[in-house]
């Protein structure tokens, strides 16, 4: 159980990320990482699937590279579309092809549906895979993004302007406070430490 795992509810470190990363261009399991890290395998998956970085590297066709379809490279369709009287041209080399193809089947990769979600590990050199949307895991950025998202959600109020001040008249008439000083709070403690009670009328 993830509660009786030592350190488990403790953040994740820089350290603790690189060896991730490490681990999972050596093809190691969630729960080989987790074992290693004393942490739970979801905590891992979860890590992964949310700070993993997305590409684009494609080889598409010779014709197209922005053909996605599983049948592009024996596809001898011509003018599905309709648009074009008397055309000759593929299909697969056409950018609108995947668009208008009732037999349009995107490409997939097991390792981007299921564990372990990124290319990292993968026996299958870069340039030589035809998925076109990739992912990869690195640390150094998963560490930086997880620290902005943090200072992020300890800075100020976290609400557009015009949705503060619906709320603002919903809580009270007398308006807890205006933009003006709105724009100054640091941090909201707790909505109750600004609101008064009422004398409610027997």
């Amino acid at each position: 159980m993830s509660y009786l795992i030592p350190d488990n509810h403790k953040r994740l470190s820089q350290p603790d990320r690189l060896y991730i990363q490490k681990a999972l261009s050596e093809d190691a399991s969630f729960k080989d990482i987790a074992r290693f890290l004393c942490k739970d395998p979801s905590t891992i998956s979860k890590e992964v699937k949310k700070h993993r970085l997305s590409d684009w590297y494609h080889k598409g066709t010779f014709y197209n590279a922005h053909n996605f379809c599983i049948h592009r490279y024996h596809c001898r369709k011509t003018n599905v579309c309709g648009k074009i009287i008397l055309c000759g041209i593929k299909c697969s080399s056409c950018p609108t092809c995947n668009l208008t193809c009732k037999d349009f089947v995107r490409e997939r990769c097991s390792r981007l549906d299921k564990a372990p979600f990124v290319c990292n590990g993968c026996s299958k050199a870069i340039h030589k895979c035809t998925i076109a949307h990739k992912y990869m895991y690195d640390a150094r950025f998963a560490d930086r993004k997880y620290k902005e998202n943090l200072t992020a959600s300890r800075s100020g109020i976290n609400m557009p302007k015009s949705e503060l001040a619906k709320k603002d008249k919903l809580v009270s008439p007398n308006s807890i406070f205006n933009f003006h000083d709105a724009q100054n709070f640091s941090f909201l403690r707790s909505l109750s430490l600004y609101v008064v009670p009422s004398k409610v009328p027997s």
